[in-house]
């Protein structure tokens, strides 16, 4: 072996992680803009709240219109290893996980269902090596399909995961995904995006009131555009804005809003935001990250757990809410369910309603 610096990050494909932590039958698939090479490293555990098995269930709850109900209240998918621990610290088990994705499916579906997936999985639990699946592998379970995308710069169609109810749902806790990336797309019309997404993505130095101030500038600067957008955290770092769309704008069009939009922030307020992914420039200041705006990448799910030490969930909330939270990972997978049946109304209400667009007018010439 020669080691080098990390400067660059690569996505692989690969079989397995060795016994000595080397990748078995690695593919390369390409570079990943959207991740420092620095962010790349095992995640370690560290001591943080209940076990999640003490917790009483109670799947009953508020629902809303714009989120389909739930048809099944058991288990609809056969689990092996249900008591495999997945966060030690929480002593959270494979069978806690499916329970919780089952009691808020109604809340997450809305957001995964028939849109292409990438994963985050980790077999032996977030303590362990997890490697993101990009492509579909024949050793997936019936209820995880599969369709055949023309990716770009590609002669061959690949094949990605779909799911369609909670039976999906919980095929990919079986098969240890503690992260869901959707497209911002539905399979149906791959080309055409129905939301954009800004990751607020804080530097060293950066304390939660910026990164909130951060979002309101976000949300006031689209609101000129005749944009509504809303806020969740990420469940790591930030916080994402996000905006659901008509599905008129292109992808190529939609990626040239969103670098002008994040461009001009940053000229305006040089202080504190940048538009670009360079560590040296990020120091005290947030990184606008408009690349979740591009055909083929993804974001973490709403309502999606994150493979981190915490359990910590990317949960929706209020604006008004941002300046009561602590943090990002405010929301676990061990107290979201207890704040989701304590609501009064649904904090992105109206999401799935709101018919918008960017307007011609407002797109940056090419």
């Amino acid at each position: 072996m020669h080691w080098v610096r990390p400067d660059l990050v690569a996505e692989v494909e690969f079989f397995e992680w060795t016994g000595r932590g080397a990748l078995r039958h690695p593919s390369f698939v390409g570079l990943r803009e959207d991740k420092p090479a620095k962010e790349i490293m095992e995640e370690t555990s560290m001591p943080f709240g209940e076990n999640l098995t003490k917790r009483a269930h109670n799947p009953s709850g508020p629902r809303f219109d714009s989120s389909p109900s739930l048809h099944s209240n058991n288990m609809e998918a056969a689990l092996s290893h249900p008591d495999k621990i997945l966060y030690p610290r929480q002593s959270i088990t494979k069978r806690d996980l499916a329970e919780f994705y089952q009691h808020i499916a109604e809340w997450v579906l809305p957001h995964v269902t028939g849109r292409p997936l990438t994963l985050v999985r980790c077999p032996q639990g977030a303590q362990r090596k997890c490697f993101y699946q990009k492509h579909a592998s024949d050793a997936l379970p019936d209820s995880i399909r599969r369709i055949l995308i023309q990716e770009k710069g590609k002669k061959e169609k690949k094949s990605y995961m779909v799911i369609d109810d909670v039976k999906g749902l919980l095929a990919l806790v079986q098969i240890g995904a503690l992260e869901i990336h959707p497209w911002g797309c539905l399979e149906d019309r791959i080309d055409r995006p129905d939301r954009l997404v800004f990751d607020l993505d804080p530097g060293t130095g950066v304390g939660w009131n910026q990164l909130i101030d951060g979002a309101y500038l976000i949300k006031k600067r689209l609101l000129e555009d005749g944009i509504e957008s809303f806020v969740k955290t990420s469940g790591g770092k930030g916080l994402h804005v996000v905006a659901p769309l008509i599905r008129r704008t292109a992808w190529d069009e939609l990626k040239h809003y969103t670098r002008s939009l994040a461009s001009e922030t940053a000229r305006k307020h040089p202080a504190g935001y940048v538009a670009t992914m360079s560590k040296a420039k990020r120091k005290e200041k947030i990184f606008i990250d408009y690349l979740r705006n591009s055909f083929g990448a993804t974001s973490i799910a709403t309502y999606g757990t994150r493979a981190l030490s915490n359990a910590p969930v990317s949960t929706p909330v209020t604006w008004d809410e941002l300046s009561s939270l602590s943090g990002s990972q405010a929301f676990t997978l061990s107290s979201l369910r207890s704040r989701l049946q304590t609501l009064k109304k649904d904090p992105w209400e109206g999401f799935f309603d709101l018919r918008q667009f960017i307007s011609r007018s407002v797109l940056p010439a090419s």
